[in-house]
């Protein structure tokens, strides 16, 4: 099956010349991918990867990536991040119809991972909760697109927790 995803990284300055890094990325298997080099510093790999899984397909695009261009730093895997627009747009309906299932669905609905005047929830959350609740029209892969992607960025942030903090944060939190 092909999954489709983007990685986002943060480049060292030495690799910074587009042509070459293209040239690199392709000779290590990201022949699938667009590349974006728009950001100074900034890499974007849209791939379109055929594998056995959408975990399997990121992992086997992170890797590539890594032995590409090794100094690079990941930012993030899409789609995870998003706010009610954006999950709008996927699912086919207005926004205002999101935030009004979101408010009629106020003891069930997600729980954002960032709450202000812009709140941003994990996408497989919330298409995970839109399939149970049926109705809606999701996109084969992009539920288990979703969930790869959650699992890889938090597995990345994961890395800067201090010994014996998600320990404290488990007995605080229950």
């Amino acid at each position: 099956m092909e999954y489709t995803f983007t990685l986002k990284y943060q480049l060292a300055d030495a690799q910074s010349d587009p042509k070459a890094l293209v040239e690199r990325l392709g000779e290590e298997g990201c022949d699938d991918a667009l590349v974006g080099v728009g950001l100074p510093g900034r890499l974007a790999l849209e791939f379109t990867r055929e594998a056995d899984s959408a975990d399997a397909a990121v992992c086997s695009a992170l890797a590539d990536v890594r032995r590409a261009v090794p100094a690079a730093t990941l930012i993030e895997v899409t789609p995870d991040l998003v706010g009610l627009t954006d999950v709008a747009e996927l699912v086919g309906v207005s926004r205002q119809n999101m935030r009004q299932l979101m408010l009629a669905h106020a003891g069930s609905f997600p729980a954002p991972v960032h709450e202000g005047s812009t709140s941003i929830w994990h996408l497989a959350d919330v298409l995970a909760w839109l399939q149970a609740k049926g109705g809606y029209a999701l996109a084969g892969d992009l539920l288990e697109v979703a969930r790869a992607a959650l699992q890889v960025n938090v597995a990345k942030e994961g890395q800067r927790l201090l010994p014996g903090a998600l320990d404290r944060t488990r007995q605080a939190t229950g």
